[in-house]
């Protein structure tokens, strides 16, 4: 009878540990947000699938078979919500056409202790558009250094710049809610059309508070909706994973043009997919996210092919 007892006992316990991982993967959303901790289980949701394996096992260390079968359940769950975004896409390099346009993003990072090697390895990605975030401190001197030397045309505002093979017009701060400029709109003149690109670095995550974040994606997402341009790049760091509750609502009619598994954060082993490229009205023929000396966050690229018929 004790033993019965116990059997019971480890089935209860291995499929209500089962149940509790199906239900935080399949409503992670639903978490309530106190101190950041639903925001923090949002970013993390494709990694919970590590824990069913290790279920799996102890359940069957205990001789607790209903247990290891009980893993199947947040298994389903998690190879329904993220298993396709380890499956092999094809066509995820950037080819480039003759009326093609190449950007690239990214976060130079403040604490960055080798500049000068991050901005010759962005200039050796050969863009046409370089776009970058924490531009400031001991990133700026080299960059410029750089950069300038190969672009003809720059633009900055705050701690956001841009670079362009094409010339730029009509550059404005945007508000990303914060104190300083970390955002802005500009006219690119491209072979691909014209195009409107933002430059954006939102506020980051803290812990106890992502209302600043939660804040800079609204007043953005709002300024994006509005824009009345047909042909739009928004790139930057987002401080917002794909799997954030608060993205799936964010600038409705625009397109993120990485899938998957292309996290960036942080850039030794990333865990989370924090940088974006966003487009509406036109058409990507390739992406790809590289890893630059220096920054803590990947760089991330893209091939825009020409507009949206």
């Amino acid at each position: 009878m004790k033993q019965a007892t116990r059997s019971t006992g480890r089935v209860v316990v291995f499929a209500g540990a089962a149940a509790l991982l199906t239900l935080m993967l399949i409503g992670h959303t639903w978490i309530p947000d106190t101190d950041g901790l639903g925001v923090a289980i949002d970013t993390a949701a494709p990694w919970l699938g590590a824990l069913i394996p290790i279920l799996a096992v102890v359940a069957v260390l205990c001789r607790c078979p209903a247990g290891a079968v009980a893993a199947l359940a947040p298994l389903l769950a998690w190879t329904y919500l993220f298993g396709s975004w380890w499956a092999p896409v094809p066509g995820t390099h950037p080819v480039s056409t003759s009326a093609s346009v190449r950007i690239v993003s990214q976060n130079l990072f403040a604490a960055n202790t080798t500049p000068l090697a991050t901005a010759r390895a962005l200039a050796a990605i050969d863009a046409d558009i370089i776009a970058v975030q924490e531009l400031g401190g001991t990133n700026r001197e080299p960059a410029l250094r750089i950069l300038d030397d190969i672009y003809p045309y720059r633009t900055e505002s705050g701690t956001v710049g841009l670079w362009s093979r094409y010339p730029i017009s009509d550059t404005t701060p945007v508000d990303v809610g914060v104190d300083w400029h970390r955002g802005l709109r500009t006219h690119i003149t491209t072979p691909a059309g014209d195009l409107v690109v933002y430059v954006v670095h939102l506020p980051s995550i803290r812990p106890g508070d992502t209302a600043t974040r939660n804040r800079g994606l609204a007043l953005l997402s709002r300024e994006l909706t509005a824009d009345r341009a047909e042909h739009i790049v928004v790139a930057g760091d987002f401080n917002t994973a794909s799997t954030d509750r608060h993205w799936t609502a964010f600038a409705p009619g625009y397109r993120d043009i990485h899938s998957g598994a292309a996290f960036t954060w942080p850039a030794a082993f990333p865990l989370a997919r924090l940088d974006h490229i966003l487009v509406r009205g036109l058409k990507i023929t390739g992406t790809s996210v590289s890893r630059l000396p220096g920054p803590d966050h990947r760089a991330i690229s893209a091939e825009i092919g020409g507009v949206e018929s």
